[in-house]
């Protein structure tokens, strides 16, 4: 079997008034089928190596394969298309527009590649009733909880049947038991095609991975391997 995605010597570097290394010369891989949690320290580089499995940064060094296709940082166009195909992103603050529904929250991911807004509404509509929202599709953020904006956020990552799903402190601002409720959804979307990708400081969620993954100075340790 192919790895899905597969590191090469990635090294980020961020230049200000001094240089700042924050990923060091790592290699690694992610196979389909398995559920990887990344656990460290505040600035051990969780999130930048998040940041560059979703492409929405760019290493310094080393390259990215996807389905053994080589990442070119400089094609833009083509990683946003990736992004959008390939990669369900779900961030810590829920990161919905304010402005819009939960309903158009989720289904707008999808009317971007679809372009057919009445297919893309009815799968959004489903994903919803799924996280047992359907009473909550015309509301906006602010008139949802903090759990609820969350599972909304999940609908909007799955809209596009992803076959990567990056979360970064996906529970970090909630309660225990919303925490739970959210990690439990989480893998109960784990399939034979799909990687799943999570950081978290929880030791108790980090521990239900099948690989768990240690960052401290930009370096990574892999603790446990479930094959």
């Amino acid at each position: 079997m192919n790895n899905f995605i597969k590191l090469k010597k990635i090294t980020k570097k961020y230049e200000k008034n001094k240089s700042l290394r924050v990923l060091n010369d790592i290699s690694f891989s992610f196979e389909p089928g398995k559920t990887y949690s990344i656990m460290g320290p505040s600035g051990s580089g969780k999130s930048t190596l998040l940041n560059l499995l979703s492409l929405i940064d760019t290493p310094t060094a080393g390259s990215i394969e996807i389905s053994n296709n080589k990442i070119n940082s400089n094609n833009k166009n083509e990683n946003d298309l990736i992004r959008a195909k390939k990669i369900g992103i779900i961030y810590q603050d829920k990161n919905l527009l304010s402005d819009f529904t939960a309903l158009e929250n989720v289904y707008l991911p999808n009317l971007l590649i679809s372009k057919e807004k009445q297919k893309s509404k009815e799968l959004a509509k489903k994903l919803i009733k799924n996280m047992g929202l359907s009473a909550r599709v015309n509301h906006f953020p602010n008139e949802l909880s903090g759990g609820e904006n969350q599972r909304i956020a999940i609908a909007r990552a799955l809209i596009n049947n992803p076959d990567i799903i990056l979360a970064d402190e996906p529970t970090g601002s909630l309660d225990t038991d919303n925490a739970k409720l959210i990690f439990k959804m989480l893998f109960n979307l784990k399939n034979k095609n799909r990687i799943i990708i999570f950081a978290t400081h929880n030791r108790y969620f980090a521990d239900m991975a099948d690989c768990k993954i240690m960052m401290n100075n930009g370096n990574i340790q892999i603790t446990n391997v479930s094959i």
